[in-house]
């Protein structure tokens, strides 16, 4: 198995053996900036830990599966912070929603090569 193949099995094993925790559902607003709404479900994978303490974060699209779509890489200029969020069960719609709600970022999109979306 490749170095590719197994950094996306890994990844993608442990999105789907974590439980995903909404914090953030649909519609709902952000906890400092209620201006802020969630246009699609966001939390973090339980028992996770990323660069900032908290869980990895995950989107969830609109299809009912775990499937990892991918991972968003986002780079905050003015908190001069960098994040990986995963995308599940996201289509193509989703991931323009997505993108929309980071606008504020610099992002890159790396789709998982093992699935199509």
């Amino acid at each position: 198995m490749s170095l590719k193949t197994s950094f996306w099995t890994e990844i993608a094993q442990l999105a789907k053996t974590n439980s995903i925790i909404i914090d953030r559902p649909k519609h709902s607003a952000h906890p400092r900036y209620p201006e802020v709404i969630y246009p699609l479900d966001y939390g973090y994978l339980e028992n996770t830990s990323a660069g900032d303490g908290d869980g990895i974060d995950v989107w969830m699209g609109s299809s009912n599966t775990r499937t990892l779509t991918g991972i968003l890489c986002t780079f905050d200029t003015f908190k001069r912070d960098a994040e990986i969020k995963l995308l599940i069960g996201c289509n193509e719609k989703d991931l323009q929603i997505i993108r929309n709600f980071n606008n504020h970022m610099h992002t890159l999109f790396i789709p998982n090569p093992l699935t199509t979306t």
